[in-house]
């Protein structure tokens, strides 16, 4: 039963790193599409989000078989537990890489506008959560996972910025306002994005230790 366990574990950490893949690539293009222009990028990662929505549900239904056939019990329930909870938030990352592929479609209609260099950085320290967050859970690495959960600070502070600059450029050019909204609703999502790295941080040293750090001061 043991050896019948481990493997289906593995299983499952292989899919779970495929919805991880294709959230990480859509975020990418996402961001690209946003910085360069590139509508083309945007309906990509529009249309593959049917796809991870299936592999979303895939990863799911193999956690629900383990926990019925296998009835896993201490690590490695908590193991299952964090596959599913994680599941979950990568899925949520993959919505809002499509939120931001719109916001970026939807700029492309009008003329050029000024991205703020805030929004970039935030873009920077998001893609590295993401990608550090996904390596935390493949390497059970709670020092990773705890760097992660530090860095959702720096993308708070830049998305208090980014409301402030907006908000004054609509005040000074009223003209610009629809594409300002556009530009803080994707610094908006780009925080959100921070936040589900930081939940993944968060199960991974769940998943390792044991330890609910959720709603805790760091």
């Amino acid at each position: 039963m043991a050896i019948h366990l481990l493997r289906d574990l593995e299983s499952l950490k292989k899919e779970l790193l495929t919805v991880g893949s294709l959230v990480e690539e859509a975020t990418n293009k996402a961001i690209l599409a946003l910085v360069d222009r590139r509508p083309d990028l945007a309906d990509e990662v529009r249309h593959g989000d049917r796809i991870v929505d299936e592999q979303e549900l895939r990863v799911e239904d193999e956690c629900l078989k383990i926990l019925a056939l296998h009835q896993p019990v201490a690590a490695d329930l908590r193991y299952v537990v964090a596959m599913l909870k994680v599941n979950n938030d990568l899925e949520r990352v993959g919505d809002l890489a499509g939120n931001i592929a719109a916001r970026a479609k939807e700029l492309t209609k009008g003329e050029p506008v000024s991205v703020p260099s805030e929004i970039t950085r935030m873009s920077d320290v998001t893609q590295r959560m993401l990608r550090d967050c996904l390596n935390a859970v493949v390497g059970s690495d709670i020092e990773l996972a705890r760097r992660v959960h530090r860095e959702d600070e720096e993308v708070d502070a830049l998305y208090k910025q980014v409301f402030g600059l907006l908000e004054t450029r609509m005040r000074e050019n009223p003209d610009t306002i629809p594409a300002q909204i556009q530009l803080l609703s994707v610094s908006r999502y780009l925080e959100r994005i921070a936040d589900l790295a930081t939940n993944i941080a968060e199960d991974v040293i769940f998943m390792v230790e044991g330890e609910l750090v959720r709603h805790q001061t760091w």
